[in-house]
């Protein structure tokens, strides 16, 4: 590498190689499950019972739970059961909008009609047309019988764990071949504080948490647009760890972002448990070690590189989120700057610079000084 490609690589960002590719909202799946294809949900719910029990290990587990219960539906009973990570889900929210309705005795669960329902009728010739729309048990529960905002029906197996230990409730009902990731997260985490690294005088006082979602909504309240899009990505595949690429979608480079996604989509690894691994494992090994990514536990910080059209990234259990790609003028600004006025915030700037040199020259210089000054002989 030259010594002109050193320094453009430092003050510059050229990708050199274009990606013509899109990847769907679904993560790219490793090459053992592409071979493998999920397990479809059964109707038999003694079938999905024994499944989730030898998956959890039911008879070991003491924070696994499996709650059964009956549900009566227009003169029916149905055999169903929730299963969920005891200290993961709000116990309250449970009760009352989910074990509730679904027990509850009402008319509309005791009226004992017929299944179908007639929506139209015409007599023709004396003959009688009637429209009848058939009974569907999974769209009655979820439109009836199931009032929590956040609801998704789910067809395999794969998908209804990966509910439960993200810290989802998923419900199985007899006689349908589907189940239900019902969102209940309730878990402890830590409230939104003020940053212990990054601190400034003038400016918002407000760091990430170590929940992707907090940390999410951090960014959509500073950025008021419809065009910042983020999406979700699994790493590891044994953890699974979630991850939020975040870009605007009207000024970042779409070479950039595909860069971003086809690092992330073509990690093989097995465990991604902090940000800090994530930056050792996406950056390019350089000679001089020159970092290549920028992190930032200010929300406000983020958004400010969001909108000069970098990528961020945030993964779930770290308060820090990844800036890509990174300059060697990040490194010289403060998120004071911004909040100076323009001539003070330049001076800052220059002394900066200044310091930089004079930290990575002045030892050198200091060096070859001793080494050909003349030596005291007067001893």
């Amino acid at each position: 590498m030259s010594l002109k490609d050193v320094f453009n690589n430092l003050f510059s960002y050229n990708p050199e190689i274009e990606y013509n590719f899109s990847i769907s909202d679904n993560s790219v799946k490793n090459n053992d499950k592409e071979n493998k294809k999920p397990e479809k949900i059964f109707p038999s719910i003694k079938v999905n019972k024994e499944y989730m029990q030898v998956k959890y290990n039911t008879l070991i587990n003491s924070d696994i739970i499996l709650r059964n219960f009956i549900i009566n539906i227009r003169g029916k009973q149905y055999e169903a059961f929730i299963l969920y990570i005891d200290g993961m889900v709000d116990s309250k929210i449970m009760n009352d909008f989910i074990i509730k309705p679904l027990m509850l005795k009402n008319k509309s669960n005791l009226y004992e009609g017929p299944q179908n329902k007639v929506v139209s009728q015409a007599i023709t010739n004396n003959i009688t047309v009637k429209k009848v729309k058939k009974f569907n048990l999974a769209n009655y529960l979820m439109n009836s019988l199931i009032p929590q905002n956040s609801v998704k029906q789910v067809s395999t197996f794969e998908e209804a764990i990966s509910g439960i230990n993200s810290g989802n409730c998923a419900l199985f009902v007899d006689t349908i071949n589907i189940a239900f990731d019902i969102e209940l997260k309730g878990f402890k985490q830590r409230s939104v504080d003020k940053p212990n690294n990054e601190i400034i005088i003038k400016g918002p006082h407000e760091a990430f948490v170590e929940n992707i979602r907090t940390n999410t909504s951090l960014i959509r309240r500073i950025i008021n647009n419809e065009n910042l899009i983020i999406e979700n990505v699994d790493v590891g595949k044994i953890t699974k760890t979630k991850c939020a690429v975040c870009y605007m979608q009207n000024i970042t480079n779409e070479d950039l972002i595909n860069e971003v996604k086809y690092r992330l989509h073509n990690l093989e690894i097995d465990s991604l448990l902090s940000a800090g691994e994530l930056e050792q494992l996406i950056v390019d090994s350089n000679i001089l070690g020159i970092p290549e990514v920028l992190s930032t536990e200010r929300p406000d910080k983020a958004c400010k590189y969001l909108l000069s059209g970098r990528v961020l990234v945030i993964v779930n259990g770290t308060p820090y989120a990844i800036i890509m790609p990174a300059v060697i003028g990040d490194f010289l600004t403060s998120s004071e700057d911004s909040n100076l006025k323009v001539n003070f915030g330049n001076f800052l700037r220059v002394l900066r610079v200044l310091a930089s040199f004079i930290t990575l020259l002045l030892p050198r210089a200091l060096c070859c000084n001793n080494k050909f000054s003349p030596r005291d002989t007067s001893n």
